[in-house]
Parts: structure tokens; sequence; C-alpha cells
């Protein structure tokens, strides 16, 4: 937001230190980005001057140029060759003299040097209004009073305004300042902590009044919650025209480019006061009536910029009682503007509902002047000062008469916010003790209404127009930016105090699995909780009804809460390999989102995502890529690091694999991991194997705070290993066996591991060779063969029993 430094003196009378009072403002909140040096016309006309013709005669060596002697002051005298045809002796001209900076219509500068033309010298340039950046001929060089003495800056003659302009980072909780007034307010405010009181003017509107009652258009507003207060009148026998300097100067310097008269006194009344304002063609008014209402969906409106907009059955529009005219706080239509022709208008100053406008706003991509307030929260109480104002202007600027009452529809009445101040909730929060003047003092600064005072606090009202300050600690901060933080003071003696957490706590153990997984390759991700909703249509898992819903969401991209970590993983996926990075390692830890009939619920994941090769490519080493196995052993590691064993293996339910495995301890399903479905993939664009693990964290932290850790001796005998090569249909699958085995000797089995799996050549069909190796070990005694044969007498038989299985 750019705020002109001379406008402000127009509210204030600041010291004349443009950098002091940036310095206040920031201090203040109101952070000043910088601060640029401004000039009416570029460069100032520095260096050019009135210069008197003494003599102009043909050049000798071309037909259209002339040779001129012009005097410049003090006695001196120059030789330009000027081409201008209507320069003549005796006049007075402004001269670019040698060195000078002049800037063409783009802002390019080009410097005035001395120089021959056509065998001529030339000692400067007479210059034209169009080369000195005062107006847009340039068919001859610009004549000047006569009455000017030589020499004369001018500058001076054309008094070349110069201001300091404010580049402010305003917040978007700030709009009571979103405007001269409103920045004025608070270095008031500012200036008084410091011991210097400044008086706030304000624009006197005392002579506003009504010169006649013949042209009265009314207003019906059909929901008062989406216009809580709408201001009009009319003004007759205007003339459109071109603005004063003076005006065209003001908005210039906040980077505003001059339309007409009545354009800019609406720009000037919105940066001025912050309240935006329309200003219609009233015979353009069909049936000369306004309705503020909405219209049925699908509905046509071509809007200033001449594009046609369809419009949603929420979008609040400014109506006669044919046709829509506006969109009501945000953009004028192409047909009911103001035009060189009008000479009567109709004067819009309203306060619309913020919630209303910015969701009108972004569903059509509009970002205007207007808009960035209302949907911010404008004063409500200043819509018909501000009427006034922009009245009495135009009739100052572009003539005319007041032609009908203010018509002011405020259906109820917006009220000041009540708080209740504690002075222990002060000093603790600032951790400093204020004298309760020095608060008393800086809230009547800032027009908060002390009502009542008592031992403990004192009853605040607060200003409507400050929709940031609604709670007590809302007060504190206020207090606090005026009285300085830089003005806090801090204690010599430094105390702190031990924490007493466990080694469970959420954050440690993210921690201790992060620097795990980022020491195996992995990369962190850290997602948007928002997306589309057409993700959710991948799982049948994912029901719509359960979906968390944004009221006002940026796009329909960004509409709905995840309810998995899955599709926004896939994002990032998808996005580096389009940029050439194929081998890739994620993990995330993340919520997702639930709205369950019972409730709403949030939960605590972790997910990982490999795809690609495991490693980078290197010359010592083939491709290798990650496989199942590989994403399995991360997730063990992960839970072995935490303690959480033994672990039981299960199915998958997730519909988005292919292929998956299930880990659960107990009762408690910790993490559901495997190959994703080409189908879920071909929806993010990716043609490479992707694997998936999803963690239920909130399950895997309630694990590992009940899990008590054990240690045992390191066995002090041998383990000892045999293997079987079993055929099997190729309905059993590994698990089975496993449970067989384990099922048969639960004491000495240690370890069942699956090394190799066969099938086709030599085997019959519907059969499959499984590979598995047996470990062994008594902690009390060395094992021998005698026993270990037995046992494994014991597998064979089961396995026959139960699978059907051979010994190849």
């Amino acid at each position: 937001m750019k705020i002109s430094y001379n406008w402000l003196k127009q509210f204030i009378k600041l010291p004349n230190n443009p950098e002091e009072t940036g310095f206040l403002l920031t201090d203040l909140g109101l952070e000043v980005e910088g601060i640029k040096n401004f000039q009416s016309i570029k460069g100032g006309l520095e260096g050019v001057v009135t210069g008197h013709v003494l003599s102009c005669i043909s050049h000798p060596n071309a037909d259209r140029l002339k040779v001129c002697k012009i005097d410049i002051g003090n006695g001196e005298q120059l030789q330009i060759v000027c081409g201008a045809p209507n320069i003549a002796e005796g006049q007075k001209v402004p001269v670019a003299t040698i060195g000078t900076t002049l800037y063409d219509p783009k802002g390019e500068a080009w410097e005035i040097k001395k120089g021959k033309i056509r065998g001529e010298a030339s000692e400067g340039m007479v210059c034209s209004e169009s080369e000195l950046g005062l107006g847009t001929s340039h068919e001859g060089i610009m004549v000047l009073e006569n009455d000017l003495n030589p020499g004369t800056p001018v500058s001076d003659v054309f008094e070349v305004e110069t201001d300091h302009v404010f580049e402010i980072g305003l917040t978007p909780n700030r709009a009571d300042a979103m405007s001269h007034w409103g920045v004025a307010r608070d270095l008031k405010a500012g200036y008084q902590q410091q011991d210097l009181s400044l008086e706030l003017i304000t624009p006197s509107v005392s002579s506003f009044h009504v010169d006649s009652r013949s042209f009265r258009i009314p207003v019906k507003v059909k929901d008062a919650g989406l216009a809580p207060r709408y201001c009009s009148l009319t003004i007759s026998g205007i003339t459109v025209g071109e603005s004063p300097n003076w005006l065209k100067n003001r908005l210039k310097a906040i980077g505003i480019n001059s339309k007409n008269n009545l354009v800019d006194i609406s720009n000037y009344v919105l940066h001025e006061l912050g309240q935006p304002l329309h200003f219609f063609d009233a015979e353009k008014i069909e049936g000369q009536e306004i309705h503020v209402k909405t219209l049925p969906a699908g509905t046509k409106f071509v809007t200033l910029d001449e594009v046609e907009r369809e419009l949603h059955e929420e979008d609040l529009m400014i109506c006669d009682t044919e046709k829509p005219l506006a969109i009501a706080g945000i953009f004028g239509g192409l047909h009911s503007g103001v035009t060189k022709t009008t000479t009567k208008i109709f004067i819009e100053s309203a306060y619309f509902n913020p919630v209303t406008v910015r969701k009108t706003a972004k569903r059509h991509g509009l970002n205007t002047d207007a808009s960035f307030r209302y949907e911010r929260g404008i004063d409500p109480n200043i819509t018909e000062y501000a009427l006034k104002r922009a009245a009495l202007l135009i009739m100052e600027l572009a003539g005319g008469e007041i032609t009908s009452d203010i018509e002011d529809l405020y259906f109820k009445k917006i009220e000041d916010f009540q708080v209740f101040l504690t002075f222990e909730k002060v000093n603790k929060l600032i951790g400093q003790n204020l004298a309760t003047e020095t608060i008393k003092s800086i809230l009547a600064s800032l027009e908060i209404r002390v009502n009542n005072i008592t031992e403990t606090g004192m009853g605040l009202t607060i200003p409507s127009y400050r929709v940031d300050v609604q709670r007590e600690a809302d007060v504190i901060e206020e207090i606090l930016r005026v009285y300085g933080y830089n003005n806090i003071e801090f204690g010599s003696k430094f105390s702190a105090s031990v924490s007493n957490s466990t080694r469970f706590e959420d954050y440690k153990l993210q921690d201790l699995i992060a620097n795990q997984l980022v020491g195996q390759g992995f990369y962190e991700s850290m997602a948007n909780s928002l997306i589309t909703p057409s993700y959710n249509k991948l799982s049948e898992q994912i029901k719509e009804e359960y979906n968390v819903n944004i009221l006002n969401p940026l796009s329909q991209d960004l509409s709905v809460m995840r309810q998995t970590l899955l599709f926004s993983g896939l994002e990032a996926v998808s996005y580096n390999i389009n940029r050439k990075q194929a081998d890739l390692k994620f993990f995330e830890f993340g919520k997702t989102y639930h709205n369950y009939e019972s409730g709403r619920a949030e939960n605590k994941h972790l997910s990982l995502l490999v795809s690609g090769n495991r490693t980078a490519e290197s010359w010592s080493k083939s491709d290798f890529p990650g496989n199942f196995f590989y994403i399995k052993g991360i997730i063990e590691r992960i839970l072995e690091r935490l303690g959480l064993e033994p672990l039981k293996t299960g199915e998958v339910k997730l519909d988005v694999f292919s292929e998956g495995l299930s880990l659960s301890l107990g009762k408690m399903r910790l993490v559901e991991f495997g190959v994703l479905k080409r189908s879920v993939l071909k929806h993010f664009d990716i043609d490479q194997e992707v694997f998936y693990a999803d963690f239920n964290w909130d399950l895997v932290l309630e694990a590992a705070r009940t899990r008590k850790t054990k240690f045992s001796p390191i066995p002090r005998f041998p383990v000892v290993r045999r293997d079987f090569a079993l055929l099997l249909d190729n309905s059993v699958n590994y698990h089975q066996v496993e449970e067989i085995a384990k099922q048969t000797e639960k004491k000495l089995l240690k370890e069942v591991n699956l090394f190799d799996v066969y099938q086709g050549g030599s085997l019959p069909e519907g059969k499959k060779s499984y590979a598995v190796s047996f470990m062994f070990q008594d902690e009390h005694k060395t094992l021998t063969d005698a026993t270990v044969d037995k046992i494994m007498k014991k597998l064979q038989q089961r396995f026959e029993n139960d699978l059907q299985a051979e010994l190849r």
C-alpha cells in the first residue's frame, strides 16, 4: 500500500522528516518497506530555465531549421538550433541547458549535450510540453508567459511538487489503516507517546447542503445481511472534464493515473478515508430505482473490463428495474458508468458484508481497490461522511447541484465492541508493569473509550472500525505497539525452568524417526492439507460425506481437507519425476481430517513414498531399484527402533494397493504398505512403480508409550540353521508357512525366512517352490543334531498334512 507524505500532512502536522515518520510507522506495526521520492514531473524540470529569444534566423544549410540566440539570464546567451515551426523572436521559452536530463513518455532518460546540427553549434534545446512532461502536444515549442524573467527555473513556473511515498506492507488484520486518514490516526497515537501532541485534522463537510429535491432515485435492499448500510444521493448538472493538478499529483504519487474529475474524486476519497464509492450515470438507470439483490445463477453480466461473467446465485448485485449495473463492492458494469457526456450521477457509499464480497471476488478472479477494503472490513459509520465529502469535491471540480437528500438505509446499527481489560493480564503479557494513566492515555489516542475503572481493570468500548480488536489480548497488543516494543525493559536476571517430559513425547519420537529416515536417504516433505475433491474418487474407502469442506476456499482445487496423506504425496512425486528426478524417497508427518457422524476427527500419520532406484547412479554399481522388501525393511527398522516387537503380519485393507501387507502389534494395526495401483498412479501421470506406507502415528505413539523395554543378555550358544525346499500349491502363501512353523516349535525356533521362490521349469503345473530357512537357538545349552532333526521332522509332517507340501 502506498501512502503519500504530503497527503498525510493534510491530516496531521508532521515534523519535516519522512525517515523519522517511517521508523515510527514500522514501530506501530505498519511496516515501511521503502520510501521513494516522487516528483509530479519526472526529473523535476531541473536544468530547464526560462529563455528569451533575442533573434531567430533561418539555418544556412536546412530550410526547416532555425538558428536562435537565446538569453537565459545572468547575461548568458546561447545559440540553439531549433526545428519548431512556431518559434519566433521575442518569445519566452523553456530551455534545457547542457547536462539536463529529460524523460520520454516511456520514462527513459536522455541527456542534453552540446553538438552541431548541419554545421551550426547548438548549446541546448528549446522544449515542447511533451518533452517536458507537461502535456501531450509536440507540434511546436512551448511558449511561456511574456512577463517571466530570463533564467527563471521552469520548475517554479509550473510548481513541480515533490513528495515522499511510503510503501507499507499492510497486514490483513489492519483494515483501519487502509487509508491516509487511518495511517494519520496511528501516527497521532505514536507521536503522543513521544510527548508530541498533534491534532488530527479531518476534512470539513459542514458546507454540505441540498440545493433542490428534484431528482430522487429510491433504493431497495432485499437482504440487509448482505448490505447492512447503503447511502446514496444524486447530483445534476455536472461537467465531466480534466482534474486539477493538485488532484492529479495526489493520485499520481500513489501510482494512480488520472482519468477524469469524477473518477479521480472517487479514487481520492477511497484513498483518503478508506471508503469505496461508486458513481453511476443516473440517466442509464432504468425505472429510476436501485435494487440491491442477488440474481439467479447463470445470469450474464459484462464488467468494465469488457469481460462477460456468469453470476453465482450468492453474488450481490446493484441493479435497476431491468438489469444489473455493478457487482456490489467489487466492479462496475460496462454500460452504467460515467462518460464524458454524463450530466447526472447517482452516488453509492455503502457497507457490504465482508464475507460476501470476498467470496464473489474470488469466484470471479477480481481484486480491486474497493474489494480489497470491503472484504477486510471498513468503518460502517463513515459511509455518510464520505458521501458528503465526495459530493462537495464534485461541486467544486465538476459543478452541478445536489438534487436529492441523502438516503441512508441503516437497518441495524453495527455496535461497537465491549471488552473488559484486566491490569494483571496487561502486565503479564507485556512483561512490565504499566501505569494506569499510561494505559488510559494510549487507549484514548486509539479512540478506545474507557467506560469504567475498577481495582482489577477497566471496561472498554472498541470502535466498530477496529475489526481486529475484539478480545482482551487484542487490546493488550494495541497498547504494546503504541507504547513501543523497544521500550520494554529487560531484566539483568535470567530465569529458566527445566521441563519434565518423557522420551515418548510426540515431537521427540518424530525427530528420532525423521533422523533415522534421513540417514537412509529420505527427504522430508510438507504438503498442503487442502486438496481437490476429485482425488477422493480414487479410493472407494474415502467417503465424500466424511469430507471437511472449506467455507471460503481459495479455489476448487483447494476446497477440502485431506483424508489421506497419499494424494498430496503423489503430487510431489509427479512434480519431481516431471523434472527428471526419478529416484525418490519421501516421508511426511501430517494429519488427516474427517467429518464423521460422531464428530470431526484429526488423525496423525507418517507416510513413506519410494520410487525408482535406492541409490544415485554410479559407475561402481548397476541400477538397484527399490522393491517391496526394501520398503518392508525400512518399516521394520522404524518399528524396531521404537521397541515395537513382535509384529504380526496381515492383509492390507486400503484399496489403493495392488499388493500389500499390514503390520500389527496385538490388536493395533500400526502400518499398511505395498505397491500402489496403476490406476491411482495414472491419475498423477506417473509411469514408474511407487511403494507407499501409511503409519497410524496415533497408534504408534500409544504403543510406544505403553511398551516396556526389555533387556536380554547376548546369547552364549550358537544358532543352528536348517533349510527346506518345499513344493507347494500356487494358492499357498508364505504367511501360512511361517505361522505353521511358529506354532509347531515355539521355544527354540527364533526366525523363519523365505530366501528363494521358483516357478515354472520342471515343476508340475500349479506348483511353486519355496526355499525356507529356519534358525534355532537354545539360550541355556548347545543344540545337538538330534534335537534339531527331531524338530525338522515335526515341521515336515505339519507342512505335509496342513499344506500338502512335498520336500524337493
